[in-house]
């Protein structure tokens, strides 16, 4: 067996299905029994998989794999969302769990992602243990097998995410642990949402739990299609056209449009003024609203925008900046007992829910938000507070083991100026960031999913980020 096809990446391992086989998907099933056995962990595993065609397969060959080791297997009754794994885990003090997804990638990837009994990505220690297990399935005798139960992780995820975001429409403390989970009713405010499930495994998951808080939901691309319509889960603005030509039609009932990805960990979020909000302003407005009924700092990647640093020092409140990988959000949340944490991806969770992004609690939130004041309302006083901040990536094609000789290559090669303005400072907590002396960035780092060089700017205006990109560009492709 050639393990060498087999690397995790900033979310898991993730490859087209010549590569992602079931011998290989049973070796890494073998790899975390015996990485759970060695750590003492004997509680039972949950396995999740998403709409894609091979998943529920795959998913019943690592639990297998796993009651051949001895550990009970708990299956959801048809795909779910990844967010809703991780709720379980916790919920019920599981040693961990499995999502099979491929999250937005095209229908002929697939990918494992290994979660460990915390319910926040593994970090590189964990996965660095189960890369050196990989091995051949064994098995336990059979009197010492255990059990495959499907089980309903909705309902308690929805339960969860109702008690939350009660607190916060309440003005609670945000800390999850109301005895009512109904509270949370905004029928009142008469607000019809669409919801955009992109044939992924959010249908019949967030607009079920949008329609219980009370909400009109016109729903899009809620069936189960494992090809996504023949593109990839990825909500992004030039794939969600209907959505966008809906929310911004002034005849038409929609008032907020909500998507998720292929397996529903990330959001986004369209408005009547502005369609296809960018993340990072959504960010700052989401973290501006929970500021309104509670305190606490902000986690954000390195890749995502500086007004969260300006929204948290108007509240006097300190912001943690993490590598790119919701692994590091999640460590930083539980380190600094941050009140939200995310990344300009549409990777978001708040304080009181499991540490993994989640794209169904916060669609929630989002509507709530919007109940509370239009969201285009709330960016626009931000920005005229704070300042307008535009931000843009490309990507520049390198193969995954170029990436390492690339960067060195790049710490020599680091301007003095970019775009005419001199570069102030450079940040390498991830790839090369360089701080620029008029208030904008340019960062390049290696992408943990395709073989490509990110490259991210951020300034004042759309003509000044393309200028940024156009030159992070020309410095990086030289050197691939």
């Amino acid at each position: 067996m050639d393990t060498d096809a087999i690397t995790f990446g900033t979310d898991g391992w993730r490859a087209t299905l010549e590569e992602f086989t079931t011998p290989r998907v049973r070796t890494v099933g073998q790899a975390v029994a015996t990485y759970l056995t060695d750590e003492g962990r004997t509680a039972p595993v949950a396995i999740g998989y998403d709409a894609r065609e091979s998943s529920r397969g795959f998913a019943e060959e690592l639990a297998r794999v796993l009651c051949a080791n001895g550990f009970d297997v708990l299956l959801p009754e048809r795909d779910r969302p990844t967010p809703l794994v991780a709720h379980a885990i916790v919920e019920r003090d599981l040693a961990g769990g499995f999502a099979v997804t491929a999250s937005h990638n095209p229908p002929e990837y697939n990918g494992v992602k290994f979660i460990p009994h915390t319910g926040a990505p593994a970090l590189p220690a964990v996965t660095d243990a189960i890369a050196d297990r990989l091995a051949e399935p064994r098995s336990l005798p059979e009197s010492d097998h255990g059990t495959v139960r499907e089980v309903d992780l909705a309902t308690p995820h929805a339960d969860a995410a109702f008690e939350l975001v009660s607190s916060i429409t309440r003005g609670g403390d945000s800390n999850g642990d109301d005895e009512d989970a109904d509270d949370l009713d905004l029928s009142d405010t008469d607000l019809t949402v669409a919801y955009d499930a992109m044939h992924g495994s959010g249908r019949g998951t967030t607009d079920a739990a949008l329609e219980r808080a009370g909400l009109t939901v016109d729903r899009l691309r809620c069936e189960r299609d494992p090809t996504f319509g023949g593109g990839a889960p990825e909500p992004a603005a030039e794939n969600l056209a209907e959505l966008i030509e809906l929310v911004t039609d002034p005849d038409s009932a929609p008032e907020l449009g909500l998507a998720n990805d292929g397996d529903a960990d990330r959001l986004a979020v369209v408005t009547p003024d502005r369609g296809y909000l960018d993340e990072n302003l959504f960010f700052a407005a989401l973290y501006d609203y929970l500021l309104e009924s509670d305190a606490g700092s902000a986690v954000r990647s390195v890749s995502t925008t500086y007004l969260i640093d300006r929204v948290a020092e108007a509240h006097g409140e300190p912001v943690h900046e993490v590598p790119v990988g919701f692994k590091w959000v999640a460590q930083a949340m539980a380190d600094h007992d941050a009140l939200v944490g995310g990344e300009e991806s549409g990777g978001f969770t708040v304080r009181g829910h499991v540490r993994e992004k989640d794209g169904v609690l916060t669609a929630l939130l989002a509507a709530a938000m919007h109940a509370a004041e239009p969201i285009d309302d709330r960016v626009d006083r931000l920005l005229a507070e704070h300042g307008t901040v535009v931000q843009d990536k490309t990507s520049v094609a390198c193969p995954d083991d170029e990436k390492a000789r690339v960067l060195s290559d790049l710490e020599t090669e680091i301007p003095d100026t970019v775009a005419e303005t001199p570069v102030a400072d450079v940040n390498t907590a991830d790839g090369f960031k360089l701080l620029l002396e008029d208030g904008s960035w340019l960062l390049v780092r290696p992408s943990g999913t395709e073989p490509v060089l990110r490259v991210y700017a951020e300034a004042e205006t759309d003509d000044r980020v393309q200028t940024l990109l156009v030159a992070g560009t020309e410095l990086v492709e030289p050197l691939v």
